[in-house]
């Protein structure tokens, strides 16, 4: 396309270099640019396999935010949001400048943060990498040609994977850095192949903006049903958000992140980014299809070198292999990326303790608990010794995204709960009967979530019986019609239940561990929404 604004080029950015510069390419000139610098390689069916080296997923210890006037008192600092002064960011804000000048070829696209046009934020990202330029084309809302010729750029990426930082000028913790600096409105990615942090490096961005007018930014999945009701699915990688949100009975808005506003639930995107690995068109048919589209990018996905054969269980170069694809590549996605305000808000988790049921309705106060929690567990296994599963809570289902303090986006999530009178569930699709290190024991089927989830959504679940947890609280469905009345209580599916009720005390007790944090910045019903134990002898 190489369509751009001729007085808004590089160069009025600040920006010197003697590079070939191609602008707003389209999918196959890219791909073409791809093959041909050795980037990657074309699979059987047609999409680009690249592999990311050492860097499979983001480098969350790696990522900084400038410490100015501008974010002192409106970053949540912590071990999440670390701090870079002015001083290390301008020396290598200087050294990015001049390996870019230093480049023979760079690849940049203008694009957009947001499909609702009164939210959405300009951003052009300036690539080394080719298939770096098509991941983010994809990943971000393309303008039409007509808008590009008049595109001024609020926010700028710089990503050079080939650039290695140094610690001591540059403050970095290693040879990686992810520096965003809102007072220049530039973001600064080096030392990493991975692709995903330009994505959530413009997630963040959204995070930090949009409450300051009122917009719930939410790490979600969302769709639409036949009657017009949009559903959310808040939860952290791994707990399904794509799987469950690329139905084909409901239209799909997005599969990652979202903004709330008083008119609409919209896409920040226009692409999707999903696990690749263990994909089988019987369980995922909809997204399996795109691994055999031209046009998608696979990230460390084993492809055979002769015939060119993709083996998706093959996790030998990432358990983190992804694939990122436009989003009308779904069938039946939202032609304006948007749909009117949530109606069921769902809350994934995948529970590998075996404790929580498959799906439980939650109080307002209980869904703002379990939002500013974010629980989700890791399977152990993958290291030596460790044998059991470990507890993950990340604030808001996304707090690496999310620059400002939890009680932000958790006041605003209450807010519009209460506004709209939104429905709230937890929905676990994690292990059932055991936790997931012991023998025999399996992962809660997706047939059954989805069964479950299509009761809550289309309204037969509210006629259902339901029995109160007696450890987190929440109601759950006695029986839901073609579910194993079994699946629905965790303690009937544990063959000890003993252990059940030593387990389930312990994960509560790391839940009120987690949100001491918390218990100063929300009202006496939240903190009356924390799980309690029963008695175990």
């Amino acid at each position: 396309m190489n369509t751009r604004t001729p007085s808004h080029a590089l160069d009025a950015q600040g920006i010197a270099t003697d590079a070939t510069t191609h602008w707003n390419l389209i999918t196959a000139p890219l791909i073409e640019h791809a093959v041909r610098r050795g980037e990657g390689r074309l699979a059987k069916d047609g999409p680009l396999v690249v592999t990311t080296g050492k860097h499979t997923g983001r480098s969350a210890k790696d990522k900084f935010i400038v410490r100015d006037a501008e974010t002192e008192g409106t970053v949540w600092w912590g071990d999440t949001n670390r701090g870079m002064t002015p001083e290390h960011f301008a020396a290598l804000k200087a050294d990015f400048l001049a390996e870019v000048a230093a480049r023979d070829t760079l690849f940049v696209q203008d694009l957009y943060g947001g499909s609702q046009p009164e939210h959405r934020v300009r951003v052009r990202v300036i690539n080394e990498l080719a298939w770096h330029n098509l991941f983010i084309r994809t990943l971000l809302v393309r303008p039409s040609e007509d808008e590009l010729s008049g595109f001024v750029p609020e926010y700028t990426i710089i990503d050079l994977p080939s650039f290695r930082a140094d610690p001591d000028r540059h403050g970095s913790r290693s040879e990686t850095v992810i520096a965003v600096n809102f007072t220049e409105k530039l973001i600064l990615i080096g030392g990493t192949a991975y692709a995903g942090e330009m994505k959530k490096s413009v997630f963040g961005l959204l995070n930090y903006l949009l409450p300051v007018d009122g917009i719930m930014p939410m790490h979600c999945s969302a769709n639409i049903g036949p009657d017009g009701d949009t559903a959310v699915f808040f939860g952290l990688s791994g707990t399904g958000k794509t799987t469950l949100s690329a139905d084909a009975s409901r239209t799909l808005i997005g599969d990652d992140e979202h903004g709330w506003s008083d008119e609409a639930v919209f896409n920040f995107e226009g692409g999707c980014y999903a696990k690749m690995i263990n994909l089988s068109a019987e369980a995922e048919p909809e997204i399996f299809a795109t691994t055999r589209r031209f046009g998608t990018v696979l990230e460390n996905v084993v492809m055979e070198p002769d015939t060119r054969e993709l083996d998706l269980f093959d996790n030998s170069l990432a358990e983190n292999s992804r694939g990122s694809y436009p989003l009308d590549f779904i069938p039946n996605t939202s032609a304006r990326n948007l749909g009117p305000v949530p109606k069921n808000i769902i809350f994934l988790t995948a529970d590998a303790y075996g404790v929580l049921p498959p799906i439980a309705q939650l109080t307002p106060e209980q869904a703002m608990y379990h939002f500013l929690s974010g629980y989700t567990a890791r399977v152990a296994g993958t290291e030596i010794g460790v044998t059991e599963p470990t507890a993950t809570f990340s604030t808001c289902f996304g707090a690496p995204f999310m620059p400002r303090h939890p009680s932000v986006y958790g006041n605003l999530l209450k807010e519009r709960i209460a506004k709209g009178g939104v429905k709230c569930w937890l929905v676990n699709t994690g292990w059932s009967g055991g936790k997931a290190t012991m023998p025999g024991i399996k992962r809660m089927p997706i047939r059954v979530t989805r069964a479950l989830l299509n009761a809550a959504l289309d309204g037969s679940l509210a006629s259902a019986e339901f029995r109160k947890d007696p450890n987190f609280g929440f109601m759950v469905p006695v029986a839901v019609e073609g579910v194993d009345p079994n699946m629905l209580d965790p303690r009937a599916a544990w063959a000890d239940k003993g252990d059940y009720d030593l387990t389930a005390a312990r994960l509560v007790d790391e839940f009120v561990a987690n949100f001491a944090q918390f218990a100063d910045h929300v009202d006496e019903g939240v903190r009356q929404a924390a799980p309690r134990s029963t008695e175990v002898a």
